[in-house]
């Protein structure tokens, strides 16, 4: 199966950068092509009216970031795993069937109810699904696709209306809810139909099971610790016929400290 690792995009230049080229096994008109797409703080700053900068100067600047990337990065993490008994699967669950589900169904939807840096990540979420939908047939009439992690659906249902065969899931019961509701208000707004209804199913990336032409798991990985990323893109490996599309947050110093700013200056309902 070929890969494609494809780094979130962000409508803001200023950011840290990466570059993504696309599998040569992609459509020609695809190969040899590279996107530059910028960092998000996706995970710690989805709340993002709890961060304020000032401009103290590139000295102090450069310390405090020092001092924020020190601290112990396992912290949080390790305060969510108390309610679940040490199972980070499970708070993670919890976190994305609650107040994360509260914050990103409105992200990744329509409403004008989003500060800049919500903004920021629901257009860099879209340009990164638009840049898959572009590498991928217009006409998926047979194909079969596994979209793992997600979230409201928005790569499974243009998959779906492409013709796909589409099993979509999260690790939320509640996030694929509203991705099986924004499915089905989509259809009765006349979009096309599938031949194949979609299945959409509250399992976690590791339960997915099956064999399907494309794996697709956009804008996950950052919301688990580097320790457990690499036998989750193995797993989904095992899944795929012929493409695994997987999307990451490169590590970058600026990204690390916008992180920790998060981290020690969380909003309200931040986990």
């Amino acid at each position: 199966a070929s890969t494609a690792l494809v780094a979130p995009s962000s409508s803001s230049s200023s950011r840290a950068s990466t570059t993504m080229k696309s599998s040569s096994s992609f459509p020609k008109k695809n190969r040899s092509s590279s996107l530059v797409s910028s960092a998000l703080p996706i995970a710690d700053l989805a709340d993002g009216s709890a961060v304020t900068t000032a401009v103290v100067g590139v000295a102090a600047i450069g310390a405090a970031g020092a001092a924020l990337v020190l601290t112990d990065p396992s912290k949080r993490r390790a305060s969510m795993m108390e309610t679940t008994g040490g199972d980070e699967a499970a708070s993670v669950r919890d976190y994305f069937d609650k107040v994360g589900f509260e914050r990103w169904q409105k992200i990744y939807g329509e409403t004008d109810e989003v500060n800049k840096v919500q903004l920021d990540i629901r257009q860099g979420h879209q340009k990164t699904v638009d840049k898959i939908l572009d590498w991928l047939p217009e006409n998926m009439d047979g194909m079969t696709v596994c979209d793992a992690g997600a979230g409201t659906g928005s790569l499974a249902i243009p998959l779906a209306h492409r013709g796909a065969g589409v099993s979509a899931s999260d690790i939320s019961a509640s996030m694929i809810g509203e991705a099986e509701t924004r499915y089905n208000q989509s259809i009765a707004a006349g979009a096309k139909a599938p031949a194949v209804a979609p299945k959409f199913e509250a399992l976690g990336l590791e339960e997915c099971t099956g064999e399907y032409d494309v794996v697709s798991c956009i804008d996950v990985m950052i919301h688990y610790p580097d320790d457990r990323v690499a036998a989750m893109v193995g797993h989904l490996a095992s899944l795929s016929k012929k493409k695994l599309i997987v999307s990451f947050a490169p590590k970058t110093l600026a990204y690390s400290i916008l992180k920790r700013i998060g981290e020690l200056f969380p909003g309200p309902s931040k986990a």
